[in-house]
């Protein structure tokens, strides 16, 4: 395993995670009117989203299981891993659907979800971060 490459994907994301930390703002209404934010945001959650991506289509790859279909397909190889449970792969997955909108404009991006994505699931992005760690602590 490419334990330089999962570290720097880490702090990557842990800076992704912060960046949203420090620039989240206080109301829906906030971050409705204020585009700077929007964009600040919204990149940064998609940025960590593709890195939690990018992290588990690595340690899958470790293994003899086949290559995820579906980005979110990694989290699930992952739950069956033991290295997250059923709840953050659920989440993750859905992360994955936010980002999904975020890149692609399949439709508006409902700035209430981004709102409570920023104050709400952060967390989910680093308990995602231990778990990659201790699986790379345990190699």
């Amino acid at each position: 395993m490419d334990r330089e490459l999962i570290e720097e994907k880490i702090e990557s994301l842990r800076r992704c995670v912060r960046r949203v930390k420090d620039k989240r703002v206080s109301t829906v209404d906030e971050l409705e009117d204020d585009w700077d934010t929007q964009d600040i945001l919204s990149v940064n959650l998609t940025r960590a989203i593709q890195l939690c991506v990018d992290l588990a289509a690595h340690l899958v790859a470790e293994t003899e299981r086949s290559s995820p279909e579906a980005m979110a397909e990694a989290f699930d190889h992952l739950r069956e891993m033991n290295v997250i449970d059923a709840s953050l792969a659920n989440r993750l997955k859905g992360a994955v659907g936010f980002r999904n909108v975020a890149i692609h404009a399949y439709r508006s991006i409902d700035w209430a979800i981004v709102h409570s994505i920023t104050h709400e699931r952060l967390d989910d992005f680093r308990q995602f971060a231990r778990s990659v760690l201790m699986v790379l602590d345990s190699e």
